[in-house]
């Protein structure tokens, strides 16, 4: 395994760590809420050193890190790898920065083209995808496509191992601010199934999203569905939009599965929507797949 080091899956909202072994076992694991989003402009070297180090017993082990913390919000900026890209090209590009002590090291990004001609970018997804690769050698053979839902949802498309292309959604975060600051806000009611489905029945081909989305408040205001059930209706519209459209710009078709790699609630849903259009699928955890694409990543680059 090319020496024990601590393993950092370092996002906007929280940071995980693990204490991985010489021989590849998973020691200690512990959450901090130190997300980057919650960080003072370089704070986060001196809250790892402080804090996170010395909770994990971790003084004077190497660190290999992914996710947000190489983003302008977090330790440093970690430039981004163009598309197409698999884990030799990151493991070559592994970003050490300058801290004393024993080396840390940052994942880099991944740019290709998005939408319109536009750049997309991910941070911290990548590791996922290489993480549910590398755990069955079968899955870097051929095309595949990988889904993970989350406030930025991540739609990627893989050919031989290799990431070549992918689609950002803004899925999650619209669901948050329509729901709490717009005319669509809602009581704060739990997810109601029935009012899901209906809001995916509503998507239909996932076009004129805009419009669709007034039916959240028209559907109540009329007198045709409670209030409490509007939450639940928004997020099958949002999801049902995405999973009928976003399939067609990576030009897959429901001949191809989709692997859904995230938080198993937000996979379920996915999965509701998805199969409804007559995709197969597959549910993966998606800590499984960072905690196994940090350790994949750390074989390809050497270690220390």
């Amino acid at each position: 395994m090319n020496g024990a080091f601590l393993a950092c899956d370092w996002g906007t909202t929280n940071l995980r760590a693990w204490v991985i072994g010489e021989d590849g076992s998973v020691g200690p694991e512990r959450g901090f809420d130190l997300g980057v989003s919650k960080l003072r402009p370089g704070e986060a070297a001196a809250r790892f050193r402080d804090e996170v180090r010395p909770a994990m017993n971790a003084h004077s082990l190497p660190a290999l890190m992914a996710g947000m913390i190489g983003s302008t919000l977090g330790w440093t900026v970690v430039p981004y790898e163009d598309c197409p890209v698999g884990i030799d090209d990151l493991s070559r590009r592994l970003f050490r920065v300058d801290e004393p002590g024993p080396p840390v090291r940052i994942v880099p990004g991944v740019k290709g083209r998005g939408l319109a001609g536009a750049p997309d970018v991910m941070r911290g997804e990548e590791t996922q995808v290489f993480g549910w690769l590398a755990a069955d050698p079968e899955r870097a053979r051929g095309r595949k496509v990988v889904c993970h839902p989350g406030t930025h949802a991540k739609w990627i498309l893989i050919e031989d191992g290799r990431i070549v292309r992918f689609v950002t959604a803004m899925t999650g975060e619209l669901f948050s601010l329509l729901s709490r600051h717009s005319v669509l806000r809602t009581d704060g009611a739990g997810h109601d199934e029935a009012a899901f489905l209906k809001g995916l029945e509503a998507a239909e081909d996932g076009g004129a999203l805009s419009a669709r989305l007034f039916t959240v408040r028209a559907r109540v205001v009329a007198g045709n569905a409670p209030a409490a059930s509007s939450a639940g209706y928004l997020s099958g519209l949002l999801i049902g939009s995405d999973a009928a459209a976003l399939p067609g710009l990576l030009g897959i078709s429901t001949e191809t599965a989709v692997e859904l790699v995230g938080e198993p609630e937000l996979c379920r849903l996915y999965d509701k929507a998805l199969t409804r259009l007559g995709y197969r699928t597959a549910v993966h955890d998606g800590d499984e797949a960072v905690l196994a694409g940090l350790k994949a990543l750390w074989r390809a680059g050497g270690g220390a």
